[in-house]
């Protein structure tokens, strides 16, 4: 039987009003004990709980403060509760709304599988047979693209949330999901042709001057790819084929998510990871 591996791990809460004392657990982090550059950080991907107990919570800025402490573990900055270095991180994004508990020991046959028990014992929402719906449209595809780049390893590596109007012009509200930078500049956006072909006409609307944008900011080309549902998922084919054909017009490189683990691939080795 394989020795398991002797592992310490914190949890990340939300406590929005810290009189009450109420908190929601939004994350883990994790490490092998006595081994330096272990680390690793995972929030949760359903922020029902803290919406629940915070309507107004920042979920966006939440989501970003993954990387940011991931970026720090990786940098080498301590993560035990009394280090300053990693309370600072926490601080200085939202005061004392993010808190991190003392460190507790557990046994784990590996890191990854460890960090996965770990989130569904203290951090993701108890499913209730019948009564939570699937993911459907364009959340369940920007769901599907993120499992799969973190599986690939350059999730933590990639933009996310980028603001257009950085790019074309203030007031632009549309923020691709998520990119990178090797050689050219790689964007990609969760449009879903079933439930919102709006959004590929908002796409294709801002492409041009997104293009515009990230030559005359960054000196390169920019790909943009639409990642949409297979067509087999749809009920409206016609729909599904004007969705298509006005971001293909618009150059916008238009791929389903069965096209996921080849993009991830490519984006792997251009990452070097």
């Amino acid at each position: 039987m394989r020795e398991r591996l002797q592992c310490e791990f914190s949890l990340i809460r939300y406590v929005p009003d810290v009189v009450k004392g109420e908190f929601a657990n939004i994350g883990v982090v994790l490490r092998e004990a006595g081994r330096e550059g272990s680390a690793a950080v995972r929030f949760t991907r359903d922020w029902s709980r803290v919406r629940c107990m915070d309507p107004d919570a920042d979920v966006e800025l939440l989501e970003s403060l993954e990387a940011e402490i991931s970026r720090r573990l990786e940098a080498g900055v301590e993560m035990r509760v009394n280090a300053k270095p990693m309370l600072e991180t926490l601080e200085d994004s939202l005061s004392n709304s993010v808190q991190l508990t003392e460190m507790r020991g557990t046994l784990a046959e590996s890191l990854p599988a460890e960090m996965e028990q770990l989130l569904r014992m203290y951090v993701e929402p108890l499913k209730v047979s019948g009564t939570r719906k699937k993911a459907t449209g364009r959340t369940a595809i920007v769901a599907t693209m993120r499992d799969t780049f973190e599986r690939a390893g350059v999730w933590r590596l990639m933009r996310k949330k980028i603001a257009a109007a950085g790019y074309t012009q203030p007031g632009d509200p549309l923020r691709i999901d998520c990119g990178y930078r090797n050689g050219k500049v790689r964007m990609f956006h969760a449009v879903s042709l079933e439930s919102d072909v709006e959004g590929a006409k908002g796409i294709a609307y801002s492409a041009a001057a997104l293009r515009a944008g990230v030559e005359r900011s960054e000196g390169v080309a920019l790909e943009l790819t639409a990642v949409v549902e297979s067509l087999a998922g749809v009920t409206d084919a016609e729909q599904y084929g004007f969705g298509v054909s006005v971001m293909e017009r618009e150059a916008i490189r238009v791929l389903t998510v069965a096209d996921l683990g080849r993009v991830a691939e490519t984006a792997r080795l251009e990452l070097r990871v």
